[in-house]
């Protein structure tokens, strides 16, 4: 059963504990869970995901300046059949995404210095747009943080432990839209589970459904839509960081039988962090990686 955790808990200061505790053992026992109360303004959250089906309903032509292989820091449009589940040899998927990182100027002096995953975005000419994806970027940005805070009480580390490696983040916002198809609703999209590969993925849905996650058992269940949650999920980063105590979430998308968009925040950490088992861990599983290495690897295995 996935719970429903109430966020305001931890940032009011009434039960910090008692939330950090609930997000432990949702990352513990299965890696995802839902999330309310999380602050976010409504109007917000309906205006990305109108923004994000404005955009995807342009025409090629439109979009096609902003192909994502035109990047090599993740940013802009994904075309049907970029993405490969399961890495290259995968399956094409037939649904279109848009990337978003950190909004820098091209004369920014890490732009500049080359360091990895920092670049412009590559964004349309809607300004209305641009200017709804950075607001939900910066509150994305702040909830993630929150988060790696209640994962160091859970996980007895000292405060602020987590924040050196979230200060200027590889964070991802990441629109996606599959469309519909109703011949086939419960065959997935990909026999191969899907993983995120940071810390935490933060997801806004439309309420159309088809999100499933593999429960330790193997058995695949439905991530139910809760009105006015976030869907939060474990990704291999924070699996590593603790040594495989939490849980990076399986899971995989069913066609829609309705158009589905989604957003989902991926919070990786910053380039040059290093993500090996934590002090605390016994028996270290993982060896230590640098977070662009890793992240690198992960997104060249997954783009055609």
């Amino acid at each position: 059963m996935i719970q429903i955790l109430n966020y305001r808990d931890f940032i009011s200061g009434k039960n910090p504990d008692g939330f950090a505790a609930e997000l432990g053992s949702a990352c513990r026992r299965e890696g995802v869970c839902l999330l309310s109360d999380h602050g976010i303004p409504r109007g917000l959250l309906r205006d990305v995901l109108g923004e994000a089906n404005a955009f995807f309903a342009l025409p090629e032509a439109e979009k096609a300046p902003l192909d994502i292989r035109h990047s090599n820091c993740n940013r802009g449009w994904a075309g049907p059949g970029v993405e490969r589940a399961g890495g290259q040899g995968g399956v094409p998927l037939r649904k279109e995404s848009f990337s978003i990182g950190l909004d820098l100027r091209p004369d920014d002096p890490r732009v500049l210095a080359g360091e990895p995953f920092r670049a412009p975005n590559l964004w349309p000419e809607d300004e209305l747009f641009r200017d709804v994806m950075r607001d939900y970027y910066k509150e994305m940005l702040g909830l993630g943080r929150g988060l790696m805070r209640a994962v160091e009480r859970d996980l007895d580390m000292p405060q602020g432990f987590f924040q050196p490696h979230f200060s200027e983040p590889m964070a991802t916002l990441r629109l996606s839209h599959t469309p519909s198809d109703p011949a086939a609703p419960d065959q997935p999209l990909s026999e191969v589970p899907q993983f995120d590969y940071g810390a935490l993925t933060i997801v806004l849905t439309d309420g159309v459904g088809g999100i499933q996650f593999r429960t330790r058992s193997g058995e695949w269940q439905d991530i139910p839509e809760e009105p006015d949650t976030v869907m939060v999920m474990v990704g291999e980063v924070l699996m590593r960081w603790t040594n495989g105590l939490y849980r990076a979430a399986p899971h995989r998308l069913l066609p829609p039988v309705e158009p589905r968009t989604l957003a989902a925040f991926y919070l990786d950490p910053n380039p040059n962090s290093v993500v090996a088992p934590l002090p605390n861990m016994v028996g270290q599983k993982y060896p230590p990686v640098r977070a662009a290495d890793y992240l690198r690897a992960r997104l060249d295995d997954t783009y055609a």
